[in-house]
């Protein structure tokens, strides 16, 4: 078989990447990952939140049953923090998503991809790509350039690789003003008797006025603190926002358990060119994640599998952008222009004031309906009925005239997003077709802060 012989490089030890190289080789390609960190420390010390389905649409086994629990329902406040709007996810494994500490997630997809005969190498610093012919042929290494018939970017939000590409290739090289959170998280000891928490999982929309969000997670004998702004800050902020946070909310305590780590996260719509010759951008590198709360294992997970079938099912073996961008178009179809919409949704954040945020939730406009997330939700749709209720909370809306212009804004930047994405998409890859769609595509997002 040819594809034995093929040597696909996978950029990255991402929870995209694995999964695409166990199943390239579980039927027969070389294939090798190549990290930066080591093996006992890959990943956040910190837990995830993902739609445990996902593994087997990659082909991969549940995680033993001590491994994970079922997530917990959220309440989310808005900055006045005077009404929580609670989730209401049934009861039920197949819409529950599951919690994993990241390191067992890495863990059980590093031994499946081991079982494929997937090879991994750690300890490599990778600062770009290797050009020939404007097409990815390896990457370069502090331990030497790299060789290879392919290369999966899984190098993350703020990838080197897709930094580094030629402009020629049209692909964007690193997220704009937000379109990433960046990310404070820490776990403390519990404050509070647990039973006495009224609100266990606390999420906060524009607390205390700053952009972004906040969360305080209670267990048993911890304290869960997020701190996501979509601007810098350092320790000094996030000392001053937790001192602020324990007045009204005594579970968080004050002593540091574990974590403490300031990371970036994509929380945008999925990137508009993932392919070039010899190249795809996969997981966090891609911009997989959901738009809003920056969660994007399980998309990934889904990902790896339709880039694997893309590459096996390509039987000149070239890996061109001709070929991978089915890869694109499939994702597309499954996930990417689902969440897309998402993202306009996001931008609202951005856009509107504290006070206007406050007037959706205390005069019940956005309700439990918007903010229960399921494992089974991927789209805007499932997140919106349309009934009599909906209208009754529209005519309020309408009682506030410029923020209602700003969500009619919003409704039609999501009209254009689903035509651009399910209509306008080229079938085939031509680089010039495909440039111009996505620009028209990257312009809808554009925030005017």
């Amino acid at each position: 078989m040819w594809k034995i012989r093929k040597k696909i490089i996978v950029a990255g030890a991402g929870h995209g990447g694995i999964p695409a190289a166990a199943a390239l080789a579980k039927v027969g390609f070389d294939v090798t990952v190549y990290e930066r960190g080591s093996r006992d420390k890959l990943g956040y010390d910190w837990t995830d939140i993902f739609d445990p389905k996902a593994l087997s649409y990659a082909g991969i086994d549940m995680p033993p049953k001590d491994k994970y629990e079922y997530k917990t329902n959220m309440t989310f406040f808005g900055p006045s923090e005077k009404v929580g709007i609670h989730q209401q996810v049934p009861d039920d494994p197949d819409v529950m998503e599951i919690k994993m500490e990241r390191s067992d997630i890495y863990t059980h997809l590093i031994n499946h991809a081991l079982d494929c005969g997937v090879k991994f190498e750690y300890g490599v610093n990778i600062s770009g790509p290797i050009m020939q012919n404007n097409r990815v042929v390896g990457i370069k290494t502090d331990k030497g350039d790299i060789l290879g018939d392919m290369v999966i970017d899984s190098c993350g939000c703020e990838s080197v690789v897709r930094a580094n590409l030629p402009d020629s290739c049209g692909i964007q090289k690193s997220p704009r003003r937000f379109e990433k959170f960046y990310v404070f998280r820490a776990f403390y000891d519990l404050g509070a008797d647990y039973e006495s928490i009224k609100d266990r999982y606390k999420v906060m929309l524009l607390p205390k006025g700053k952009l972004g969000i906040g969360w305080l997670a209670a267990e048993e004998d911890y304290c869960d603190l997020l701190i996501g702004r979509f601007d810098p800050f350092d320790m000094t902020e996030v000392e001053r926002t937790a001192a602020a946070y324990r007045k009204a909310n005594p579970q968080l305590g004050t002593t540091l358990r574990r974590g403490g780590q300031f990371v970036e996260i994509p929380v945008r719509q999925p990137l508009s060119v993932m392919v070039a010759d010899g190249y795809a951008a996969i997981g966090d590198a891609a911009f997989m994640t959901v738009p809003v709360i920056g969660s994007g294992i399980g998309n990934s997970l889904k990902a790896s599998k339709i880039l694997a079938e893309t590459i096996i099912n390509d039987e000149t073996g070239t890996y061109k952008a001709q070929t991978l961008w089915k890869y694109q178009r499939d994702y597309y179809k499954l996930l990417g222009a689902g969440l897309a919409p998402l993202a306009c949704v996001k931008l609202v954040l951005t856009r509107i004031t504290p006070q206007e945020l406050d007037y959706l939730i205390d005069n019940g406009i956005l309700t439990a309906e918007e903010m229960t997330i399921t494992a089974n939700d991927t789209s805007l749709g499932s997140f919106i009925n349309f009934d009599m209720e909906l209208i009754r909370r529209g005519a309020k809306l309408f009682k506030n005239g410029p923020l209602t212009k700003k969500l009619l804004r919003v409704v039609g930047d999501i009209v254009k997003t689903t035509v651009v994405t399910n209509i306008l998409m080229p079938k085939e890859y031509s680089r010039s077709a495909v440039q111009k769609w996505a620009k028209r595509y990257d312009e809808i997002f554009i925030s005017d802060n």
